[in-house]
Formats: structure tokens, C-alpha cells, sequence
């Protein structure tokens, strides 16, 4: 058997991010209208990767995947101890993330898309600083996810074994999802840093709230697309509905069959929703 190459590049770019300077890793493939993807909370930019290696994306798009730090292949910051303080990420250090990596790439009015965590930034970026990408798409996205937070404490425990994270990942994948690209899911998920994905849940738990601030959103700066999955519980398709609804110009569509990870446990059945939205938005 021939070996099979990916055009994907990885690259580093330096950003300064609230006074700090953070090394931080992405890759790209295609060339076209460029479009972030932002992965989920513990994890990092390799559960793109099926769409950084699909043609029929990369002939017409920049795909831009991104690690945040303390992601990935994004390090703590060299300039900082780091290590005496807990990591928690906050909703302006994702935003001034996104932001910068903007300004380094020189890009003018992308797509954003995130999923989980990115889902709930899409709307975030919309609403604190319309018209800077043309459209944003939440992937797994809510209004909140309150009322589970209680669960932080158990998952950076001594206590509570490392394979927790990947099982719990697991059981929000939907059962028809091919069992390969589920496990692969799950075995990224088990490699993070293991306060690092309780760091991010403060964003994604406590601190995203669009309850008083959603209806005030200008789609006809920045367009607002919502998709989740089946059967995802953790924020299920009544939850991006909701959400949706407040947003005066934004569409809503559950993805049947599918659940909290589209673009890495069945990307196949993802594509056949995020393709035609990307089409869409990339005219505007």
C-alpha cells in the first residue's frame, strides 16, 4: 500500500495576549475563505483534522485550526510561573486569543466555528466585537450550561483516575458514530493536561451566560448559526434552539445521528450540515 500524504501545515506564531507573550501552535490546509476552528474544552486542534484533510473543504477554504494555550502544542507561557496559580480560562482571555490570532494572521472577516466551549464563543464574538468575522457558527452552543458545575472539583482530583475524562467524553458521542473515530475522540481527550480541561470548563459552566445578552446581538454585522447534535447531552438541541430563538436574524438545526464532537467522531455525517452552511455564509 502507497503512502498517503495530508497537505496540512503546522506552524507557530507568537501572540501577546493581555500583556503576555503565548507561543501558540496551528495548523492550515486550503487556500480560500478562511475560517477558524476552535476545539473543545481539554482538547486540541486534532479533532479538525478530518476536515483539514477533506478536498472538498480545502478547494475553497483556509481552514485555520488553532491550539489555545496550554492546549496541544500551545505551551505555557515561558515568562510566567505558571505553575503556582490554577488554570482557569476566562471569556476575555478567549476573546483577546481570537483576536490576536486575527491580527497575526492578517485576516479580514473570517468564519469563525467553534464546538462546546467554542460553540458558546461563538455567540461571545458576535456579541462583544460584531462585524469583525462575517459570520460565527456554535457548534454545540447554549445560552449557559449552569447547574453541573458542581462536577469541577472531581475532574483534577487525586482521587479520580485520568481515564475519567475520556469515559465521560465518550458517552456524549452518539451510539451510531463509527466506534474508530470515537475512540480516537476519546484518546485525544485523554492526553490534555488534566486541570486544563477542569480550567475550561469554568468558561464553558460558569461564566458564559447569554440569558440577558443574546437578543441584543446584530446578525446583520456578524451572521449567528447554531448546530447541535442529537444526542448530545450536555448542550442538547433544545439548548441551541433557545439560544437561537433570542437572536433576532439566527438560524438553528439539530444534526441528527451525531452528538457532542461532529467533526471528529462522525465527520462524514457532520459534513453534510456544515458544508452547506459554510457555503452559505462564506457569500455573504
Amino acid at each position: 500500500m502507497s503512502a498517503r500524504t495530508a497537505d496540512i501545515t503546522g506552524r507557530y506564531v507568537y501572540l501577546d495576549i493581555e500583556g503576555v507573550e503565548y507561543r501558540v501552535y496551528y495548523e492550515e490546509a486550503g487556500t480560500g475563505v478562511p475560517v477558524i476552528l476552535q476545539h473543545t474544552a481539554g482538547c486540541d486542534s486534532r479533532q479538525w483534522r478530518h476536515l483539514l484533510e477533506d478536498p472538498d473543504f480545502t478547494s475553497t477554504y483556509r481552514l485555520i485550526a488553532p491550539d489555545v494555550p496550554f492546549h496541544g502544542r500551545s505551551l505555557p507561557p515561558e515568562s510566567q510561573q505558571w505553575w503556582t496559580e490554577e488554570y482557569s480560562l476566562t471569556q476575555n482571555f478567549f476573546i483577546a486569543f481570537h483576536l490576536a490570532l486575527l491580527d497575526a494572521l492578517g485576516l479580514d472577516r473570517p468564519i469563525f466555528a467553534g464546538c462546546s466551549m467554542g460553540g458558546h464563543l461563538a455567540p461571545d464574538l458576535a456579541l462583544h466585537h460584531p462585524g469583525v468575522y462575517r459570520a460565527v457558527i456554535g457548534i454545540e452552543a447554549a445560552m449557559e450550561s449552569h447547574g453541573v458545575e458542581r462536577i469541577l472539583p472531581w475532574l483534577y482530583h487525586p482521587r479520580i483516575s485520568n481515564d475519567t475524562k475520556p469515559a465521560l467524553m465518550y458517552t456524549l458521542c452518539a451510539p451510531q458514530s463509527p466506534e474508530a473515530f470515537k475512540r480516537e475522540t476519546v484518546w485525544v481527550y485523554s492526553q490534555g493536561a488534566p486541570p486544563v480541561f477542569k480550567g475550561d470548563l469554568h468558561y464553558y459552566l460558569v461564566e458564559h451566560d447569554l440569558t440577558e445578552t443574546a437578543k441584543t446581538i446584530d446578525t446583520t454585522k456578524t451572521a449567528v448559526h447554531i448546530l447541535n447534535g442529537e444526542y448530545d447531552w450536555s448542550a442538547y438541541p433544545a439548548a441551541g434552539q433557545a439560544l437561537a430563538a433570542e437572536i433576532d436574524g439566527a438560524t438553528f438545526a439539530t444534526m441528527p445521528g451525531v452528538g457532542h464532537f461532529p467533526m471528529s467522531e462522525n465527520p462524514e455525517a457532520f459534513k453534510q450540515y456544515f458544508m452547506p452552511l459554510l457555503k452559505q455564509v462564506a457569500a455573504q
